[in-house]
């Protein structure tokens, strides 16, 4: 009951976050009545899936301090693990997600433990191995399709399937994660007031003070792993039940690990609103930058190039991303 009231507990926020965040609740509650572009619904169910990467992420890069450049593995169990069990046992959708995340926690238990007797940009990079070296075990597996991927068929299904989550429109996909995504912001909001939040605020300041004063850091770090490993697993088995084609190169890459640490750290790591803001910034200018200069104008990779320049401007402006610059300007007009 106590965790209950203190997800739902948002007095430490000024108010006028908290009346910017009804606003937007709001906005994301009625944005499927407005008259948008199907392209604009894409973006915004982008958007609420990689806020709940960077929510995930958050936990372990900001909290906890860790760099962890490897998550799209852990997109990569979730969604293969929900599109097998679809395809060859017919399971749904509220039955493998679950199976899913408990795979991608137990493989992240596993490398764990050996992970996390390392430190800096070494643990960054044990990440990006432990990674790629499990897509190129995807790529040459014959069960989950090795390269080619799996494809679920929507002819076998009668749409809308809310058990297997194969919809015909949008909408439904879009109201399903809205929901995963203000879980997410909830859980978050318990988290960094639990006593594992303050935990890895210790071990993030003084790793060697926190464990003088009997916290065990190797098991804090473990156990917050497992928590973004759960959240990342959870929207991969959405993805695929959203995309219903999945290749470990486009659900594993490099790539999408890079940009969920991005989201977080442009938007504020360490803060409840930081991956919300960064991939509210980041989606849609990925989305329509490539579409507007690279398709209409046939600027190939320009997008990329200012895509690149936003985040270094904000990053060396202020470190602590958008939501540091924030705080600094209220701290200026306090003064």
């Amino acid at each position: 009951m106590e965790a209950i009231k203190s997800a739902f507990d948002f007095s430490d926020f000024p108010r006028i976050d908290l009346m910017i965040a009804t606003v937007v609740l709001v906005f994301l509650l009625a944005f499927p009545l407005f008259p948008l572009s199907s392209f604009a619904m894409v973006t915004l169910i982008q958007f609420l899936m990689f806020s709940i990467y960077g929510m995930g992420w958050n936990t372990i890069g900001g909290y906890g301090g860790q760099v962890d450049l490897g998550k799209a593995q852990y997109v990569g169990i979730g969604a293969f693990t929900t599109i097998v069990m679809l395809i060859r046992w017919d399971i749904p959708f509220w039955v493998s997600m679950p199976i899913g995340v408990c795979l991608a926690v137990g493989w992240s238990f596993i490398i764990g433990y050996p992970l996390f007797r390392l430190k800096g940009h070494y643990f960054a990079i044990a990440t990006i191995a432990t990674s790629l070296v499990l897509k190129d075990l995807f790529e040459v597996w014959d069960f989950v399709g090795a390269a080619r991927g799996l494809e679920i068929s929507p002819i076998k299904y009668d749409p809308p399937d809310f058990l297997r989550l194969i919809f015909k429109s949008d909408i439904y996909y879009y109201y399903v994660i809205l929901g995963f995504f203000l879980a997410g912001i909830l859980y978050i909001n318990w988290f960094r007031k639990s006593r594992l939040g303050y935990q890895l605020r210790s071990i993030k300041d003084n790793e060697e003070a926190a464990q003088s004063l009997g916290i065990n850091v190797r098991w804090a770090k473990v156990k917050t792993y497992a928590i973004a490993t759960a959240f990342v697993s959870i929207v991969g088995s959405f993805h695929a039940c959203y995309i219903k084609n999945i290749e470990p190169e486009d659900t594993m890459s490099l790539n999408i690990s890079i940009l969920i640490a991005l989201m977080a750290m442009l938007g504020g790591a360490g803060s409840l609103w930081g991956p919300i803001i960064g991939a509210g910034i980041l989606i849609p200018l990925k989305s329509y930058l490539k579409e507007w200069l690279g398709a209409t104008a046939g600027l190939v990779g320009i997008d990329l190039i200012i895509y690149a320049a936003i985040i270094m401007l904000i990053s060396a402006f202020e470190p602590r991303g958008i939501w540091g610059i924030v705080q600094k300007v209220r701290r200026r007009r306090r003064n």
